[in-house]
């Protein structure tokens, strides 16, 4: 074991003994953790960071503002002259994450439209 590993585990041997980890929130609840099954074992801890900090990979971003066009897009008016403007950007970026061999269903899902036009008469 490492000296940094040996003194951390010391501390919380400590901190346990005083009954300093006791009462916590959460305490006994079981840990939700994040399906990176996906990410190479080498970039887990890079990604988990960058994650927590709030910064996304450049595909996720994209993925993100390409949700959020969509959103806007469904809330402008056809006949507003925003509407274009946000239909390129939104096909621009389709374009990108395509080419980044990312699935852009989510944009125009059969069933979400299904599920819509059942609820909202849309």
């Amino acid at each position: 074991m490492w000296l940094i590993d040996e003194l951390a585990e010391q501390h919380i041997l400590e901190a346990q003994k005083k009954g300093e980890l006791t009462g916590l929130p959460g305490e006994g609840a079981p840990l939700i953790l994040d399906d990176d099954s996906h990410v190479p074992a080498e970039l887990r801890a890079g990604y988990r960071l960058l994650k927590n900090a709030g910064y996304l990979p450049p595909e996720l971003e994209l993925r993100r503002e390409a949700v959020e066009l969509n959103d806007l897009l469904k809330q402008v008016e056809p006949q507003d002259e925003m509407h274009s403007d946000y239909l390129k950007r939104l096909r621009l970026l389709e374009m990108n994450l395509i080419q980044a061999g990312m699935s852009t269903d989510f944009l125009s899902s059969h069933y979400r439209e299904a599920i819509a036009h059942r609820l909202f008469g849309e």
